[in-house]
C-alpha cells in the first residue's frame, strides 16, 4: 500500500471512529450550566431561606404526639405535620461540633424531625446485644438534647435485624445458626431478621434492646427517653415481616427455627381440624406432603410472599377459589405478626412512653398477604412504607452503565406517589424512606411531588427522605462514598426552604377522601375480596396495580377502610380523571398529561410550576403568570410569612430549578446509560422565566446566593413584570421584596 493510500485509509477509519463516537456521546451543549458554590464560611448560618424561626421550640413543648384519626396531633391537640430526613451514620454525631453543625443545618432548611435508622448495629457494650455502649450514649445524649432544644423532633428506627452478641448464647434456641446466616444482602448477615416474627426468644432481645433504651436517662435533658415527649415514633423493626420473601432461605439455614415455625402452625391447625386426615381432607392431598402432619408436628406454612402471590393469582385470573392450604397459611402467619407486635407494644408501654409506635414499614406481596400485613400495621399504630424510583446498575452507588431516566409526572400517581395506596381511613400515613434515585436526571420532581400531592393533598403525615448525612450541600449528586440516596443537594434539599413553609403553613388543602377500597377479617379469611391490587416489588422500587387507577392520586384522597364486617367496594368514577387535565378535588392542584406531564400549584400563599412545559407558552394563576423557556423545570414562589399569602406578605421566596449533573458527567445520546461519572462541583441548568403579577405591581427582586444570602445584586419589577436569568445570574434563589406604597 502507497503511502498516500495509507493516509487515505487511516483517514476514513478515524472519520468513521469520530462520527460513531459522537453520535454515542452526543450531548445537549450545557456551557451555559453554572456550578454550585458554598460561597461562606458557615452555609448554615443566617439567610432568607432559614426556617429555624419556624421550628416551635423546644421539642415535646406541647406533649407527647399521637394518633387522632387519620392524623398526627399533641396532646395539647395542636396538629403536626413531620418534614424530616433519615440519619443512618453515626458521623453525623460523632462529636458535639458535628452534632451543632447539623443542628443548625437542619433548622436552617426547615426539617422539623429526623428518623434514625439501624443505629444500634455496632453499639453493643462488651457481649451484649442489648445494651448500648456508654461512649455512644454520651454522643447520641447530645446530639438529641440539640435536636429537642432547636424544635427538632426524633423517632427510632433502631432494629434492622438484630445482631447477636456471645451473652446471647444461652438464650435462644440455636446460636450458632442465626449468626452464621447469609442474606441476599450481606448488612443482614447474621441477624434476627424474618425469623424474629415467629420465634419468642429472638423477640425478647430486640425487646430488651428496646425497653433498655427507653430506661435510660438523657443527663442533658433529665428525662428517660420514654418521659420524653421529643421521641415522636418507635417502630418495631426496619424492612421486615413474618411474610418476607427471604425468610425461606433464612430457614435453610436455621433447620430449628424451620422446625420451631413448623411446629406452631401444626398446633394451629390441629386446633381447628383436629387430625392430619381431616386436614387431607380439608387441603387436598396435593397440597399436603406425605412427610408433613400434624401428630409430628412438620407441617409448615411457607412464608414467602411471592410464593402466596403465585397462587393468588393463578386463582384470581382463572376465576377460582382460593385454596383453603393459601387460606390457613396466610392467616396462621398472620396471627404470628400479631401476638409479637402485641407483645412488643405492651412492654414499650410498660415503660410509660405515650408517643406514637409503627410495626414496620415494609410490603408484603399481592392479594390477601398485603392486606394481611397492613392489617397488622393497622392494629399496632400508624401506616408507614418505603419506596424507591429510578437508579441505576450500581445498586446503592452511581456506578457508570445502563439506567432509567424517567420522570414520574408522566403517569399520574406512578412511582413515588403510587405508595399512597397503602393509606388507610383512619390511621396517620408516614413514607419514612423515599428518594428518586441518580443518574436519573429528573430527581427534582420528586420532593414536590411528596409535599404537594402527598403530604398535601392526600393528607399524609410524616416524610423522611433517605438519607442525609452531610450538613451540607455536597460536592457531587452522589454522596461523598458514591452513594445514590444522597437528599443533600440542591435538587432535593434545596427545595425545602419553599416546600416546609408550604406544609407548615397548610397551603395545600387536604382532599376529602374519593375512594374507599374495602376490607374486613372476614374477607381475608375466606380469600373473598371484591377488588384486585398488585404491587410489583423489583428490591426497594415498588410499583401498583388496582382496579382503583393510578390517577385518582392526583384527583383525591383514596384510602382503605378496614371494616368490621364484609362491605362492597364501590368502583371509582374515571370520568374525574378522564381527558389531559386532571383537576384536584379541592381545584388547586392541575396536573395536565397532554405532553410528557406537568402539574400546577394554584394557592394564595404557594405558586408552582413543576415539570415538562412548552416553551413560550404562559401558565395562568390567580395571582400571575409564569413563562419560562426551559423545557423542564421546578418553580416555587411561596411567602415567606408564616400567615400571610403572597399578596399580604412582605417578601416572597422565589426558587427554579431544574436538571443537575457533575462536571464532565456524560450520558449516551439515548439517555439510557452513564458513561462517565464527572467530578466536583455540580452543574446547575439555569431557568429563565417572565413573572407577571396580576395586582401588586411594584417590587424590588435581591439575587440570593446558593446558601440564601443576599449578594448585593437586585433587579426591579415594575408594572408587575419581571425577568428572571439564572443564566445571568447563576443561582436558584430569589427574594422578592414589594414596596411600602404596595402593601
Amino acid at each position: 500500500m502507497t503511502g498516500n493510500n495509507f493516509k487515505k485509509l487511516f483517514v476514513l477509519i478515524l472519520s468513521i471512529y469520530l462520527h460513531q463516537s459522537f453520535s454515542l456521546y452526543a450531548q445537549e451543549n450545557t456551557t451555559e450550566w453554572f456550578p454550585l458554590v458554598n460561597s461562606t464560611n458557615d452555609p448554615t448560618g443566617p439567610s432568607v431561606i432559614g426556617m429555624r424561626d419556624w421550628l416551635d421550640k423546644p421539642a415535646g413543648k406541647h406533649g407527647f404526639v399521637r394518633m387522632k384519626d387519620s392524623g398526627f396531633e399533641f396532646e395539647d391537640g395542636t396538629p403536626v405535620k413531620f418534614w424530616g430526613v433519615n440519619i443512618s451514620s453515626e458521623r453525623i454525631f460523632s462529636d458535639s461540633e458535628t452534632s451543632d453543625q447539623y443542628v443548625s443545618y437542619l433548622s436552617k432548611y426547615g426539617i422539623n424531625s429526623v428518623r434514625f435508622h439501624k443505629f444500634t448495629w455496632h453499639a453493643a457494650k462488651g457481649d451484649s446485644s442489648t445494651v448500648i455502649r456508654g461512649d455512644l450514649y454520651d454522643k447520641m445524649d447530645y446530639f438529641l438534647a440539640a435536636l429537642k432544644e432547636n424544635g427538632i423532633y426524633y423517632g427510632w428506627s433502631h432494629i434492622y435485624g438484630h445482631k447477636l452478641g456471645p451473652a446471647d448464647k444461652s438464650r435462644v434456641l440455636a446460636y450458632e445458626e442465626i449468626v452464621n446466616t447469609k442474606f441476599p444482602w450481606s448488612h443482614l448477615n447474621g441477624t434476627t431478621a424474618s425469623i424474629v416474627n415467629f420465634a419468642p426468644d429472638l423477640q425478647a432481645l430486640n425487646i430488651e434492646l428496646t425497653v433498655n433504651m427507653l430506661n435510660h436517662v438523657n443527663p442533658k435533658t433529665g428525662l428517660k427517653y420514654a418521659e420524653d415527649p421529643a421521641l415522636t415514633f418507635i417502630e418495631l423493626q426496619n424492612e421486615d415481616n413474618i411474610y418476607w420473601g427471604a425468610m425461606e432461605e433464612t430457614l435453610k439455614q436455621t433447620p430449628s427455627y424451620h422446625r420451631l415455625l413448623c411446629q406452631q402452625f401444626s398446633e394451629w391447625l390441629s386446633d381447628k381440624y383436629g387430625s392430619t386426615e381431616t386436614l387431607r381432607l380439608e387441603w387436598g392431598n396435593d397440597n399436603l406432603p406425605a412427610n408433613e402432619s400434624l401428630e409430628e408436628g412438620t407441617v409448615y406454612p411457607v412464608p414467602n410472599h411471592s410464593q402466596f402471590d403465585a397462587i393468588y393469582f393463578n386463582a384470581e385470573n382463572n376465576g377460582k377459589e382460593l385454596p383453603q392450604h393459601y387460606l390457613d397459611k396466610a392467616e396462621f402467619l398472620f396471627t404470628k405478626q400479631m401476638e409479637f407486635y402485641n407483645r412488643f407494644v405492651e412492654a414499650i408501654r410498660n415503660t410509660g412512653y405515650k408517643g406514637t409506635i409503627v410495626g414496620s414499614c415494609w410490603q408484603a406481596g399481592s392479594g390477601l398477604t398485603h392486606f394481611y400485613n397492613l392489617y397488622a400495621d393497622y392494629k399496632t399504630g400508624f401506616i408507614d412504607r418505603h419506596n424507591y424510583f429510578g437508579g441505576g446498575v450500581g445498586g446503592h452507588r452511581m456506578q457508570t452503565g445502563e439506567y432509567k431516566s424517567e420522570s414520574m409526572l408522566t403517569k399520574p400517581g406512578s412511582g413515588l406517589l403510587g405508595t399512597g395506596f397503602q393509606q388507610v381511613l383512619d390511621r396517620p400515613f408516614a413514607f419514612s424512606e423515599w428518594m428518586s434515585l441518580i443518574p436519573n436526571e429528573y430527581t427534582v420532581e420528586a420532593s414536590p411531588l411528596i409535599a404537594v400531592y402527598g403530604m398535601g393533598l392526600q393528607g399524609w403525615d410524616a416524610s423522611y427522605a433517605f438519607g442525609s448525612d452531610h450538613p451540607y450541600f455536597t460536592e457531587t449528586i452522589q454522596s461523598p462514598g458514591g452513594g445514590v440516596y444522597n437528599p443533600d443537594v440542591p435538587s432535593q434539599i434545596g427545595l425545602y426552604p419553599a416546600l416546609a413553609r408550604m406544609i407548615y403553613r397548610g397551603d395545600i388543602t387536604e382532599s376529602p377522601v374519593v375512594h374507599t377500597r374495602n376490607v374486613s377479617l372476614e374477607q381475608l379469611r375466606s380469600g373473598n375480596l371484591d377488588f384486585s391490587e398488585q404491587i410489583i416489588q423489583d428490591h426497594d422500587v415498588k410499583s401498583f396495580k388496582s382496579d382503583l387507577p393510578l390517577e385518582a392520586l392526583a384527583y383525591g384522597r383514596v384510602v382503605v377502610d378496614f371494616t368490621e364486617n364484609a362491605m362492597e367496594t364501590i368502583p371509582f368514577d374515571t370520568g374525574k380523571i378522564e381527558g389531559n387535565e386532571i383537576v384536584s378535588e379541592t381545584g388547586e392542584l392541575n396536573w395536565n398529561t397532554s405532553g410528557k406531564g406537568f402539574f400546577k400549584v394554584n394557592t394564595a400563599a404557594t405558586v408552582g410550576l413543576v415539570g415538562f412545559l412548552e416553551q413560550d407558552s404562559t401558565y395562568n394563576y390567580d395571582l400571575l403568570d409564569i413563562e419560562t423557556e426551559n423545557s423542564f423545570a421546578v418553580i416555587f414562589i411561596t411567602s415567606l410569612d408564616r400567615r400571610l399569602g403572597i399578596k399580604e406578605s412582605k417578601s416572597v421566596l422565589i426558587t427554579t430549578l431544574a436538571r443537575s449533573r457533575n462536571t464532565g458527567m456524560i450520558y449516551d445520546d439515548g439517555n439510557k446509560e452513564l458513561v462517565s461519572l464527572g467530578r466536583a462541583p455540580i452543574l446547575l441548568e439555569p431557568v429563565e422565566l417572565t413573572l407577571n403579577f396580576k395586582a401588586r405591581r411594584n417590587a424590588k427582586i435581591y439575587i440570593l446566593n446558593h446558601e440564601g444570602i443576599r449578594t448585593g445584586e437586585s433587579i426591579e419589577m415594575n408594572q408587575g413584570y419581571a425577568k428572571l436569568s439564572g443564566k445571568l445570574h447563576h443561582t436558584f434563589y430569589y427574594e422578592l421584596v414589594w414596596e411600602q406604597e404596595n402593601l
